[in-house]
This record gives structure tokens, C-alpha cells and sequence, in this order.
């Protein structure tokens, strides 16, 4: 089983309800030590932050081709303390619920991101965003030069969200 890292970032202008986009980067080291690198970016018109933390997550584990052990490293308490805290499998077992806080927000997502992760064994490493870690800084760079961009593509599920 391959090892891959994935770093991931999420960007919103005017969060909650602004254009946004993600950046997401893949590294692999081959058998022989040379390193392989993929970059993936998109924006959209309306999204909100948490939404293309996921996306970006999600578009790391759907560009992999065969199972692979992969850790993905983010900024975002969101995501990394869903799995890690093990919220996601509460919310689950409680059909998308938080108890009295009422139904989960990203179903779409999180069920996506279940989904793209099933055939892989990942974990997911909360890294400080903003503080010199040169990949986090480039996956921002990525997310933000793509929700400032052009062609921004409609994120569907944003109603839910907001």
C-alpha cells in the first residue's frame, strides 16, 4: 500500500456566504525516493469556509487511483477533529444529528468525504495554518488565488449550509 501525504486548505471571502475555493496538494515517494507532486484548486461563486476545508480533503482521496495509506494534514479543527474526536461516527449512528443542536451541517460533503476515504486507511493531522509550515502556506495560496479567480464554479449544497 502506498504512502501519500495531502495537504489541504479552504478559503471564503466574506464567510459564510462569499466566493471560496480550495487548494489541495499530493506528495508520493516512489520505491526509489523520488518525489511525485500534484497540485488541485477550484473556487466558487457562493460557499462557505468549512465547505472547501472538505473539498479539499475530498478531491485529495478522489484523485487517488488504488488504496493507499494516506495522511492528510489541515488547518481546520472542523475536519480533523471530526474524525479524530470521533464526531463522525456519532453523527452517523444518530442519522446526521447533533442531538439538541440540531441536524449536521455538509451532509452532502461528509458523506462524500466517507466515501472517497472507504478504500484507504487515513489519518488526518491538524497542522496551525498561518504559522511558516510551507505546504499549509501553498495550499492557501492555492484556495484563495482560486476563489479570487475566474470561471468560479456553483457549489450546490451551499443552501444547506447556510
Amino acid at each position: 500500500m502506498g504512502k501519500v501525504m495531502i495537504y489541504t486548505d479552504g478559503a471564503a471571502r466574506g464567510n459564510p456566504d462569499g466566493p471560496g475555493g480550495y487548494g489541495t496538494i499530493l506528495q508520493y515517494t516512489d520505491r526509489k525516493g523520488d518525489l511525485y507532486e500534484k497540485c488541485i484548486s477550484a473556487g466558487y461563486e457562493r460557499t462557505t469556509n468549512n465547505r472547501m476545508e472538505l473539498m479539499a480533503a475530498i478531491v485529495g482521496l478522489e484523485a487517488l487511483n488504488r488504496p493507499c495509506e494516506v495522511e492528510i494534514y489541515s488547518d481546520s479543527k472542523y475536519l480533523t477533529d471530526a474524525f479524530n474526536q470521533g464526531w463522525i461516527d456519532n453523527w452517523v449512528s444518530n442519522n446526521w444529528r447533533r442531538g439538541k443542536s440540531g441536524p449536521v451541517k455538509n451532509i452532502d460533503l461528509w458523506e462524500r468525504l466517507l466515501a472517497a476515504k472507504r478504500c484507504h486507511r487515513v489519518t488526518f493531522t491538524w497542522v496551525k495554518g498561518h504559522a511558516g509550515n510551507p505546504l499549509n502556506e501553498r495550499c492557501d495560496l492555492l484556495a484563495t488565488s482560486a476563489a479570487d479567480g475566474d470561471g468560479l464554479l456553483v457549489d450546490e449544497g451551499v443552501e444547506e449550509a447556510l
